[in-house]
């Protein structure tokens, strides 16, 4: 792990010391500069849960992935930084109120002498800044709100958007794994067609105070409760999109997808 190399890729600059403060400048960086995107199961390239590969990827094609990859990387960097971290594990709820099977999703705990928290760079919407493995209290955001139940399947976390109702967000239990448990899941995500992200391409980074989404067919764009969404009809305007969004090229081999009716 080339510790300066990744820390200059997230124009982060600010202090090393494994505390809390710094677990949070560092989750912001990240979330800000490196993309949710699944572009590589969309070009025909495996991902592999190797951090090496991980940081080639990420720091060294400056690109970015999804939770097992960005997750996975942030969390070897943390241990480089002295922090104390493990890897969670958590079923994805669906619109139905269903969980998705444990190993879903990754994320991370970080345990700091005033407690744990939980750190999450690879979840689209979700709470941006480290937040306590502490049931029912609120973690307030200014995009949104969130907190832990424990329920007897596990805890969950929920989100709620300001004026709006909890919705669940993913289940997990207070269980740390190891990188290879995800494997069957990384392979399912990539190869199943019951996978979103086999049905549909997205890169995404958030924002202060919104986000960036680059779907098929479209660029949404949100601040706050303002959301602008512009249509894309052509595969040239997608990948000059792309460049001029997040930074990135277009990868060898990529499947452009259609435009959405």
């Amino acid at each position: 792990m080339h510790v300066n190399r990744y820390l200059q890729h997230l124009g982060y600059s600010g202090p090393r010391e494994p505390n809390a403060r710094t677990l949070a400048a560092l989750q912001t960086a990240h979330l800000h500069r490196v993309p949710f995107e699944n572009l590589s199961i969309h070009s025909g390239e495996t991902i592999h849960l190797d951090p090496n590969a991980f940081f080639q990827k990420i720091v060294g094609r400056n690109r970015g992935g999804f939770c097992y990859e960005l997750n996975g990387l942030f969390g070897e960097l943390l241990r480089e930084l002295g922090f104390q971290v493990s890897l969670y594990s958590a079923g994805v709820a669906g619109a139905d109120g269903s969980f998705g099977p444990l190993h879903d999703h990754m994320f991370l705990r970080v345990d700091l002498p005033d407690g744990p928290r939980l750190a999450d760079v690879g979840f689209g919407e979700n709470f941006r800044t480290p937040m306590r493995l502490v049931m029912d209290a609120v973690h307030r955001e200014d995009l949104m709100d969130h907190r832990l139940l424990r329920t007897e399947a596990g805890i969950v976390l929920q989100k709620r958007k300001p004026g709006g109702d909890w919705q669940p967000s993913f289940r997990f239990p207070e269980q740390a794994w190891r990188l290879p448990d995800f494997t069957g899941m990384c392979r399912h995500h990539q190869t199943s067609p019951q996978s979103s992200f086999t049905q549909r391409l997205t890169c995404s980074l958030a924002r202060p105070g919104g986000r960036i989404t680059l779907s098929a067919g479209s660029l949404i764009e949100t601040r706050g409760d303002v959301r602008a969404e512009t249509p894309i009809t052509e595969a040239d305007h997608w990948g000059e999109l792309l460049r001029e969004h997040f930074g990135m090229e277009v990868p060898d081999g990529l499947r452009f997808p259609e435009p959405e009716e």
